[in-house]
């Protein structure tokens, strides 16, 4: 774990390095909210690691930008782009959504037009890995638990945390409270793990 005031390019700099120096050798994929340059870090530390974006939150900021009164319709218009069979169709359909939208919501339209490349790397996997790689829910499913925690430790002794050794071991306990429950597989995982084989087949192997 590692502990930083924000989330500055620098901050995740310092962190990949770290886990390089330590042995990491690749990363594959990775799926972040792209927040301060993070995909950008990444290419400069593991410059083979495919690198998406999270749709979900591309599809939350998108969101903020259009009125409550269209924002079903519009929300209906972009499940177009990420639900598409093929990049091109997704393209497709983003240039439909900004034919329909752009005379009033052109920010949010420009968003997934400077994120793109990025937004779509899922296409280039099979249905399969798609679903694990094209959103960072899993990981905020987790810091929801971890705030859950944090924050009920921090009632129960009436004051906020006094050092950052006592976050980390706060942090460290609702990790291993919420690991007691990771106990099914990923859908599919045979599959998805033959289909890394074959796509990766220099970058990964299995010890026997």
């Amino acid at each position: 774990m590692w502990l930083g005031k924000n989330e500055s390019a620098a901050y995740w700099m310092s962190v990949l390095t770290d886990m390089k120096a330590r042995g990491l050798q690749d990363i594959l994929i990775t799926a972040t909210d792209n927040l301060n340059g993070f995909t950008q870090t990444i290419r400069s530390v593991f410059p083979e690691s495919a690198t998406q974006i999270c749709v979900v939150h591309q599809i939350r900021n998108s969101c903020r930008y259009v009125v409550w009164k269209d924002k079903k319709e519009f929300s209906r218009d972009m499940k177009d782009i990420y639900a598409a069979p093929t990049r091109q169709a997704a393209l497709a359909a983003l240039e439909a959504l900004e034919s329909k939208w752009n005379s009033k919501y052109s920010y949010a339209i420009k968003s997934w037009r400077l994120n793109w490349d990025e937004l779509t790397v899922f296409f280039d996997f099979p249905l399969e890995i798609r679903r694990i790689i094209y959103t960072t829910n899993l990981i905020e499913n987790l810091n929801g638990k971890i705030r859950k925690y944090t924050a009920a430790a921090a009632a129960k002794n009436k004051l906020s945390f006094p050092n950052d050794e006592a976050v980390l071991k706060s942090v460290y306990l609702a990790l291993r409270e919420a690991s007691k429950k990771w106990t099914m597989p990923i859908q599919n995982w045979g599959m998805v793990l033959n289909q890394f084989l074959i796509i990766f087949e220099d970058r990964v192997r299995l010890e026997l």
